[in-house]
């Protein structure tokens, strides 16, 4: 059974945490959009200065709209365009201080000034992206990556 908790802790301590909360989450369900779905709730309850996360799904060479916490979202990337396009070709988390700066960044919200992007592979093929947005200017730092990627790592286990 699914408990929420307090965020107290280091910031290791608090990823270590929700991870452990996507887990119980997650068990048992074997519906993948019940579980992106699930896993984008989290992450927005958890995170702090953040205005959109959630899941694109990679569909016949695109990447296409999923679960998601926030305003309405661009539908459809290529692979290769913009943050999410560039993570999910080089399969490789991608971690923009200031979208501004970004070549070719693809500005769905105005609101947004820093994003990661974090692959989702499943069995070693491509499964999605995850993608957090946030207003505030370099909010994602290395430890976020770390501990992201180890989120979208489990949540892979359920996909």
């Amino acid at each position: 059974m699914f408990h929420q908790q307090r965020y107290d802790g280091t910031r290791e301590q608090n990823y270590e945490s929700v991870i452990r909360q996507l887990q119980s989450l997650l068990d048992g369900e074997p519906d993948p959009i019940a579980n992106l779905a699930n896993a984008a709730a989290l992450l927005k309850q958890f995170m702090d200065d953040i205005n959109w996360v959630g899941f694109y799904l990679h569909r016949d060479g695109m990447l296409v709209l999923g679960p998601f916490q926030g305003l309405p979202a661009c539908v459809r990337i290529p692979l290769g365009k913009g943050v999410c396009g560039k993570a999910a070709l080089e399969r490789t988390t991608v971690r923009v201080a200031d979208v501004h700066e970004f070549p070719g960044h693809i500005a769905c919200d105005a609101a947004s000034l820093s994003e990661i992007v974090v692959p989702v592979v499943v069995r070693g093929e491509l499964y999605g992206v995850l993608d957090i947005d946030s207003p505030i200017r370099s909010r994602f730092d290395e430890t976020d990556q770390h501990n992201l990627e180890r989120f979208v790592a489990k949540l892979g286990e359920y996909l």
